[in-house]
């Protein structure tokens, strides 16, 4: 007998910055990775909250408050967990198949924390 999970809803890099960017963006993108991470290289228009906080019972940061979450982190596993607490907290969240490595393998921007061109840590 096989058992079967229902699957949370994922996208893909380019799906995200589709919604998450441009003049009226559907959601947020929400980078649960933890700061070193976040300061070596993020998306542009994310907005950062480690999922550590999430599980500790953090806020989310006021710009996410009231809107769609698009969930990433390095390569999609713990976007995947923070998805899954974000929803179960009645929040609409979904998580980025591939997370930053893909965003950044796909060509999309990676910023440091100066602005400048980052890396994924």
């Amino acid at each position: 007998m096989f058992l079967f999970r229902r699957s949370r809803p994922r996208v893909s890099v380019d799906q995200a910055r589709d919604r998450t960017t441009g003049d009226t963006p559907d959601a947020i993108l929400l980078d649960v990775r933890e700061k070193p991470e976040w300061n070596a290289g993020h998306a542009p228009s994310a907005v950062h909250i480690p999922l550590s906080s999430l599980v500790a019972g953090a806020h989310l940061p006021a710009e996410a408050s009231d809107r769609p979450l698009v969930v990433i982190c390095r390569s999609g596993h713990r976007s995947q967990q923070a998805a899954k607490l974000l929803t179960q907290r009645g929040r609409q969240a979904v998580d980025v198949k591939g997370g930053m490595n893909a965003w950044a393998a796909a060509g999309h921007p990676v910023l440091d924390e100066r602005g400048n061109n980052g890396r994924i840590a």
